[in-house]
């Protein structure tokens, strides 16, 4: 049951409430390349991740930033964008072809409305600490990778060195370096 696989980290929910979500929340294919969120749209969905792989970039003068990165079973959302209702400052593009939950945000509303095990849903908007802890404490690029590793262990099956070393805030040649000296340790 798909439902269930989309819940089960978030709480405890009874068949009723499983019912609910199923009745609002969209499965959707997504091509490669096709922009879920664009630059200056307001964000009005969470998605969650079935398949497939997302980047969230800002574009650049000279060439877009990597923002984060998105993997198979992990919710995605600008939340900038969605808990103020702005225009978002990043997009979110399909890396791969993938599948995706979409949650409306006047769906979570009425869902919320429907049952208090809904209230659950919040800890979708607290998952935002590691990136915060990944630039907040100063890591050296060894400790960078290292926590991403940690974290988001199929990144670097998935992403190419590039879009990883923007993620990171590192040069490429240097996220090589490191990448090699990890696989010797």
């Amino acid at each position: 049951m798909i439902t269930y696989t989309v819940l089960k980290d978030l709480g405890h929910f009874c068949e009723r409430d499983l019912q609910l979500f199923d009745q609002v929340a969209v499965q959707r294919t997504v091509k490669k390349n096709e922009c879920l969120l664009e630059a200056g749209m307001v964000c009005q969905s969470v998605f969650y991740i079935l398949s497939g792989a997302f980047f969230q970039y800002q574009t650049g003068e000279v060439e877009d930033m990597v923002v984060d990165l998105h993997l198979e079973q992990e919710w995605m959302f600008n939340n900038t964008s969605l808990t103020g209702q702005v225009p978002s400052a990043t997009a979110i593009r399909a890396f791969i072809k993938s599948e995706v939950i979409e949650l409306r945000l006047e769906g979570l509303h009425a869902l919320i409305a429907a049952s208090n095990a809904f209230l659950q849903l919040g800890r979708i908007f607290n998952q935002g600490h590691g990136r915060i802890h990944l630039f907040d404490h100063h890591l050296d690029p060894a400790q960078k990778y290292a926590y991403v590793q940690a974290v988001k262990p199929g990144i670097s099956r998935v992403f190419p060195v590039k879009m990883i070393a923007s993620y990171l805030k590192i040069a490429p040649e240097t996220l090589s370096r490191v990448r090699a000296m990890h696989r010797i340790s």
